[in-house]
């Protein structure tokens, strides 16, 4: 009799068919891997406290965030929802992500049991007649979904496209099927200038949104179509004409439903636009499916197979949460603003269309070019392109690069013009998919611009503190931007401009006391403002030194000429013992408008704003690498977790979670446009970044644990390592950097100096 051995059995098997079988395996192997990804994922992290975060569902970079609202006025409700809060009153179709300033939750949609009494509703979202009480025990959310069953047995099922929110209601029996959609609800910032419904047939209504707050100018169409024809309406607003409702109050509008034997959910399709109705139209007709499970599964295979696009090994069931969540939040913001037909309303306030790129907005560039966007340049360069072509688009519109450009509106809020950064790294790092010379134009002009202090800093080399607040920020950010324009210059050759500005970016040290050692306020006659404090912190912008901090945590942000700052500290010693200091001194912050966004601190180290994010890094770059290890990993332990709370400040916009997603796997970027990225202490045995179908980038970290923090030796692609970061490149070719721990600090043999 023959003896079948695994030899001969796979001899059997012709050539194609076993690659057939060999992919195959691999291919579920990936899709079960995947799905245990997407279920690591919390969106509830960071939604108490000052995370400001939102758990509802969308896709990644998705123009529609379709999640839940309290109803709550307050800083902690900036995205609509606090896990503290017990109430919903219901689920609008745009939010922001961690930010520090409230405004969207546009096109509220809520399910109601009874007919609505409209004279019962006053202008205070608490006060609506539909609010519902509901519990965290039946609450649910994941990367595309998001699921809660009201007091009153009602469930909202929720899921999204790209332009499009999905809603499932299930009512129990005895309960009237109806739909409330409040135009006139708002939180915090936004109040609505001019809404309106039209109908369209009895299963389609379209209409809009025009609001005011953080965003001046906010305009958002939108279209809704329902799974059952509508049976009667309840309509509140000022006056009805020509079959539409228009009030500068905000319209109201109940819609009920046949109450027949099935019991059938109620699904809403709700598109969204902000050019026109007829964008939001399209954007139904682009959803492919009426089964809103079927709905829910492309959501998050959108997740499956583009959001994660790094995996990792540890045995900590936690730290994979953290991870993941931190990855997926990356990818909430920026968002694709042009609608179903390519059109987004401008900086101009006049409607566009994208031609040959995708529109991006929420820019929210004083958090997001110190990591989340580099971060973005490894894990979809993709988008990288549309991103710069998105920042020339609104400078077409608006004459400047954007600052924080909220749904085609220049907030001008924060310091800096922080496009630049992002510009020329992108450029640095090969992508050339944009007009290079249109923006070198718009860094220039950005420069060249007469407010928010930057014509002062061109009269005086400094920005003096008694003629513009936040001086000292303004001044050392500046001067970052400018030395970013200097190396774009001589990318392109541009001497004399690369002269100009390279003087431009030592503005810096016109601010360093050294008396001190920090960056102070000078005045326009050259001297110190008086009464220095360096934990003095006032969040009146109008008379502040510093934005959001004190001069502990911005006298450190100088990341492009490290080597100037230790010299003006008087060597590396002198540094490091300063630089000891910030995390070791009275964590008290002092003054009587404090800002609340000093938050997370070891010291006067405030990880919760982004101003600190860079400096553990610094020990590295000083020839101290350990301290930056020993730094990094208790940040990462301390100022993150698996809880509601796990954010120690705002995430603004991706920036609190890249930090993490870098310094998780490893190494961070200091300078976030010279293409360098500093090594800490990796958490993880092994990240995996996928750079491509057959290219990956591993960090290896042998002897990993809790207590082997310390790196001993660094190998990059088998050879030895000897400094202590890695490029852009090496990332991007594909390799592996293998680190090898162990409990003690290396003080001699990798990456130190002893100047």
């Amino acid at each position: 009799m023959k003896r079948y051995t695994p030899a001969l059995f796979f001899q059997m098997i012709p050539v194609k068919a076993f690659f057939v079988l060999i992919f195959t395996f691999y291919y579920f192997v990936g899709l079960v891997g995947q799905n245990t990804i997407l279920k690591k994922v919390n969106p509830f992290i960071g939604t108490a406290d000052h995370g400001h975060v939102y758990p509802g569902a969308t896709v990644p970079f998705g123009s529609v965030q379709l999640s839940p609202d309290n109803g709550t006025q307050g800083w902690d409700w900036c995205s609509g929802y606090n896990w503290v809060d017990s109430t919903i009153v219901g689920f609008s179709h745009t939010h922001l992500s961690g930010t520090g300033i409230g405004d969207l939750c546009d096109i509220l949609v809520m399910p109601a049991s009874r007919r609505i009494n409209w004279s019962e509703v006053d202008n205070e979202p608490k006060n609506r007649p539909f609010l519902s009480k509901f519990s965290h025990h039946n609450e649910r959310a994941e990367p595309g979904f998001y699921e809660v069953q009201l007091e009153n047995g009602i469930r909202a099922e929720l899921t999204a496209t790209l332009h499009t929110g999905i809603h499932r209601y299930s009512y129990p029996t005895g309960l009237l099927r109806s739909v409330v959609v409040d135009l006139g609800y708002a939180v915090n910032w936004d109040k609505p200038t001019k809404t309106g419904f039209s109908k369209i047939s009895p299963s389609l209504i379209t209409g809009y949104r025009y609001s005011t707050g953080w965003a001046k100018n906010q305009k958002i169409y939108f279209a809704i179509s329902f799974s059952e024809p509508v049976l009667e309406h309840n309509i509140w607003s000022q006056h009805w004409k020509d079959g539409e409702i228009e009030t500068r109050k905000g319209s109201k509008l109940q819609l009920i439903f046949a109450d027949n034997q099935q019991r059938n959910p109620i699904v809403l399709k709700v598109g969204i636009s902000a050019a026109n109705e007829e964008g939001a139209i399209a954007a139904i007709k682009e959803v492919e499916s009426d089964d809103f499970d079927e709905l829910k599964v492309k959501a998050q295979e959108l997740w499956k197979f583009q959001g994660f696009n790094i995996q990792v090994d540890t045995k900590s069931e936690e730290l994979k949460t953290q991870f993941y969540t931190a990855l997926y939040r990356t990818q909430l913001a920026p968002i694709i603003f042009e609608d179903a037909l390519g059109n987004f309303m401008g900086a101009d306030g006049e409607i566009h269309q994208a031609k040959n790129f995708q529109r991006f907005d929420i820019f929210s560039l004083w958090d997001t070019f110190r990591a989340a966007n580099p971060l973005l340049t490894i894990l979809h360069p993709d988008k990288i392109n549309d991103i710069i072509n998105s920042f020339l688009s609104h400078y077409k519109e608006y004459g400047l690069l954007p600052v924080w450009s909220l749904r085609g509106n220049e907030t001008n809020t924060m310091t800096g013009y922080h496009a630049v950064p992002i510009i020329v790294d992108a450029y640095k790092k090969g992508f050339r998919g944009f007009d290079v010379a249109l923006a070198y134009e718009a860094c220039l002009k950005s420069a060249a611009q007469d407010i928010r202090g930057s014509k002062l800093l061109r009269e005086y080399g400094y920005i003096p503190h008694d003629k513009e607040g936040q001086s000292v920020t303004k001044t050392l950010e500046y001067a970052f931007d400018d030395w970013c324009i200097a190396q774009f210059a001589l990318e392109l050759g541009k001497t004399e401009d690369y002269q100009y500005f390279m003087k431009r970016s030592n503005a810096f040290k016109n601010l360093f006391n050294p008396q001190t050692g920090f960056m102070q306020a000078k005045l326009s006659d050259g001297s110190w403002k008086k009464d220095f404090d360096p934990f003095l912190s006032d969040h009146n912008w109008e008379v502040a030194e510093y934005t959001e901090g004190n001069a502990w945590q911005h006298s450190w942000f100088v990341p492009h000429d490290i080597a100037g700052l230790l010299k003006l500290h008087g060597g590396n010693k002198k540094f490091i013992n300063k630089l000891d200091s910030l995390f070791t001194v009275d964590s008290k912050v002092k003054g009587d408008n404090v800002s609340i966004d000093i938050s997370g601190l070891i010291g006067q180290y405030a990880h919760g704003n982004e101003p600190s994010h860079h400096i553990a890094y610094l020990y590295s770059m000083a020839g101290q690498p350990w301290k930056t290890q020993k730094m990094v990993r208790d940040i990462l332990l301390s100022q993150y977790n698996n809880q509601p709370n796990g954010l120690c400040g705002n995430e603004d916009c991706g920036q609190m979670s890249a930090w993490y997603v870098f310094s998780a796997m490893g190494f961070y970027p200091v300078n976030p446009a010279d293409g360098n990225y500093y090594i800490g202490s990796p958490l993880f045995d092994k990240s995996t970044i996928k750079i491509s179908e057959n290219k990956f980038f591993t960090i290896s970290a042998e002897n990993n644990s809790p207590e082997n923090k310390y790196i001993q030796k660094a190998f990059l692609n088998g050879k030895i390592l000897g400094k202590p970061f890695i490029t852009h490149k090496d990332i991007t070719n594909g390799g592996i950097l293998s680190l090898i721990m162990g409990p003690k600090p290396n003080k001699k043999n990798w990456a130190s100096t002893s100047r």
